[in-house]
């Protein structure tokens, strides 16, 4: 029957010890993991991996991942185990911070990695950030990451491209603007400041408002045409009261209507007004 007390060092059979289901690790560089191994094939493991016994009686890795995946590659048996008691929360944590501290996590897997955390184990942003050392601030500005999708996070990692980078992004809300955002900082190589500047100019350009196709006014503009045509008879009426020889011709189709003014140059001696109508 193994012992449950914590903090003792023993030496436990590599096939003993289960994954930590809340690694938030999820990439390992294998030319890291084979430097670490030629190492610990030379001098050993250093420092001990850390874990916790389970209800099934396994060993569970709490931190020391990496040193136990490079132990398995030169295959050895059994490595040195601090084990200690520790919660289901306590463990990720642990496992977390580990991670925090050696800086092995990229700021997308330290941003899931709080998320779930969190999920998980019902905990405030003001709780989690107290567990990690870290203020509440920068715990929301880590999860605030998580609103970009997979596949821009993808192409971010995949470029080498900063938080700031990412953060940047954040400010388009569109998302198929933000992903030719991101092709286009990606194509010219941009740093952060010429980024944060492509995006603000962005967000500052304002669309151009097109003039207004007068044949495409609305046609409530047109509705009253008697208005117009009356204010034409009523001018040829006037020049033939002032003694002008003037005729209106009025030409009306379904689409429009056509008046021609004919003015004699010889004075009328007539008093009546005279209009003709054109059809069409």
């Amino acid at each position: 029957m193994r012992t449950r007390s914590g903090g003792h060092i023993l030496l436990v059979p590599i096939n003993e010890i289960r994954p930590n289901p809340d690694q938030p690790r999820r990439n390992f560089n294998m030319r890291e993991l084979q430097s670490l191994a030629d190492s610990i094939r030379q001098n050993g493991i250093i420092q001990p991996v850390t874990v916790r016994l389970d209800s099934d009686g396994y060993y569970e890795l709490i931190s020391g991942e990496r040193r136990l995946r490079a132990s398995k590659m030169i295959g050895l048996s059994r490595v040195p185990c601090i084990v200690m008691d520790a919660t289901d929360e306590k463990s990720a944590t642990f496992a977390l911070l580990e991670n925090l501290q050696r800086q092995d996590l990229s700021f997308f897997e330290e941003a899931a990695a709080i998320d779930r955390l969190m999920r998980d184990y019902a905990l405030t942003q003001e709780q989690t950030a107290i567990a990690l050392g870290k203020t509440q601030s920068a715990i929301s500005n880590k999860l605030r990451l998580l609103r970009l999708k997979p596949d821009l996070r993808a192409m971010i990692a995949e470029h080498d491209l900063t938080e700031r980078h990412a953060r940047a992004l954040l400010r388009i809300n569109d998302e198929d603007k933000r992903k030719k955002a991101l092709k286009k900082i990606i194509e010219k190589n941009m740093n952060v400041k010429q980024a944060d500047d492509y995006i603000t100019a962005l967000l500052e350009t304002k669309p151009i408002k097109r003039k207004k196709d007068p044949a495409k006014l609305p046609l409530k503009l047109y509705k009253d045409m008697r208005l117009f045509v009356n204010t034409i008879d009523k001018a040829v009426d006037s020049m033939r009261l002032a003694g002008m020889d003037a005729r209106a011709l009025q030409k009306e189709t379904k689409d429009y209507y056509e008046y021609v003014v004919r003015i004699s140059k010889t004075p009328s001696t007539k008093s009546d007004v005279s209009r003709e109508t054109m059809t069409s």
